[in-house]
């Protein structure tokens, strides 16, 4: 890895925000201890938690990997990680003015044989109720191999725990992509599977009968890179108009 990571106040040769970008390697550790904003910030985020669980009892502060340090470029994505509950996040993510802290999040962008785009709407008791998205969760100790995030690993996961769809099906386009605001970079590869956008959402609909978190209260098929068609996750026009340029 190398030694020169840029911190959150040091981004000028990241990419610029809101905008897609290839990614050569990705090279994520995930170190022993408490991650400083933890430290720093636990009581606050202790107080704020107490008024999430009070809005929305199905919250669980379950523990997830929060990067410290990351540098970011076309050439490679690194960093240095911290096992975190999840309430710190909570807070640095209420932040109007994030410090300390970054977040990597990981997008399986899933495509029928049709060419849509198929993606999840957020249950109301979740953490992002409503919010249309691919189907993702943040990496946590089970997306931990060697001392490093499993990036492929952790997607196939949260895929199969949302929509009962394996990733191992599709055909997986070579490389990885990014986009990033606001200290957020979410990392994404192309799956193309051979079923159409109704067959795909069927799927997930018998999925969901069974499913006994119902994280997820429907799936979408997208169509265009329309950034009102509905309510987005940050990360998703982005992509979206990545994705539908090339295929115009």
């Amino acid at each position: 890895m190398t030694p020169a990571f840029k911190l959150q106040n040091d981004k000028a040769d990241w990419p610029p925000e809101n905008t897609v970008f290839p990614v050569a390697r990705i090279d994520l550790t995930v170190i022993a201890g408490d991650h400083p904003f933890h430290l720093s910030e636990a009581k606050a985020a202790q107080e704020n938690w107490k008024k999430e669980i009070a809005a929305n009892p199905a919250l669980y502060d379950g523990r997830m990997i929060f990067q410290h340090r990351l540098s970011v470029s076309e050439q490679a994505v690194e960093g240095e990680a911290y096992i975190t509950p999840f309430s710190t996040f909570l807070w640095w993510r209420k932040q109007r003015q994030r410090q300390g802290g970054f977040h990597v999040f990981a997008f399986p962008v899933a495509v029928s044989s049709d060419g849509a785009v198929i993606a999840i709407r957020m249950a109301q008791h979740t953490a992002n109720p409503g919010q249309v998205y691919c189907a993702a969760g943040s990496m946590d100790e089970n997306d931990i191999v060697d001392g490093r995030c499993d990036i492929e690993g952790n997607m196939r996961r949260e895929v199969m725990e949302e929509t009962g769809l394996d990733l191992h099906d599709a055909a997986a386009e070579p490389g990885y992509h990014a986009t990033h605001a606001n200290l957020s970079l979410t990392l994404f590869r192309v799956f193309r599977f051979p079923w159409t956008a109704d067959e795909m959402l069927e799927r997930i609909k018998a999925h969901m009968l069974v499913d006994e978190e119902k994280e997820i209260d429907g799936a979408v098929a997208i169509r265009s890179a329309d950034p009102a068609a509905h309510h987005y996750s940050s990360a998703m026009p982005p992509i979206l108009a990545w994705f539908f340029d090339r295929h115009e």
